[in-house]
């Protein structure tokens, strides 16, 4: 199976090209979605969080309010560097432990993570392919400010909370400029997932 991971910065289009690729067959784990699942109430992740941010971080249900503690870390590298030490090794262990448990059952020849900081933690040497989702900085900040309603200034702070574009591009294998048309985004997406089923093909004979 091959193990590719889905990666860019905040709102260049990550999960529709996403959702184009498990459409086509691949499996698609979120790493966003492990994160949620690990701070869970009452997990350790949890616990960790509360005992070092406090108890302003919850909601009344007692679950992590992640956006005011994304408004802490996108603020403070300090925090945002706890937040990945904490966060990271355990969601890649999540990874590795789905990739055992498809390669027992069979049925997919590509697994795929989304997940903005791949490059961010180091982990991108993990997987044999490496997607990058990127769009001009105009249309990013554009998006972002519509998508949760903030302003461009803190759009770009966002979006400088995160590793400079043009520092991830050499890394990538495929990249995905989400710029233009949602139908330009498609056509793009539907031939990597080609050059993909082809790197399965070279995983299996060895040359990969």
């Amino acid at each position: 199976m091959l193990v590719a991971a889905l990666t860019g910065g905040i709102a260049t289009g990550k999960s529709v090209v996403a959702r184009i690729l498990g459409q086509k067959g691949c499996y698609i784990q979120n790493a966003d979605l492990i994160a949620h699942e690990l701070m869970s109430p009452g997990g350790e992740v949890w616990k960790e969080l509360v005992g070092h941010f406090g108890q302003a971080i919850l909601k009344e249900n007692r679950e992590i309010d992640r956006q005011k503690l994304g408004g802490i870390i996108f603020r403070d590298q300090a925090e945002r560097d706890y937040l990945n030490r904490l966060t990271h090794p355990r969601i890649l262990e999540k990874v590795r432990q789905t990739i055992r448990e498809l390669e027992q059952k069979g049925g997919y020849d590509i697994y795929i993570t989304e997940a903005a900081l791949v490059i961010e933690a180091g982990f991108h040497k993990f997987y044999d392919r490496l997607i990058l989702t990127h769009c001009r900085l105009e249309v990013q900040v554009e998006r972002l400010c519509r998508r949760d309603g903030i302003s461009p200034e803190q759009a770009l702070q966002k979006i400088k909370a995160q590793g400079p574009v043009e520092d991830k591009i050499p890394l990538a294998h495929y990249l995905i400029d989400t710029s233009g048309s949602l139908e330009e985004t498609i056509e793009q997406t539907e031939q990597v997932y080609l050059n993909l089923h082809q790197d399965v093909l070279l995983k299996k004979s060895g040359w990969l």
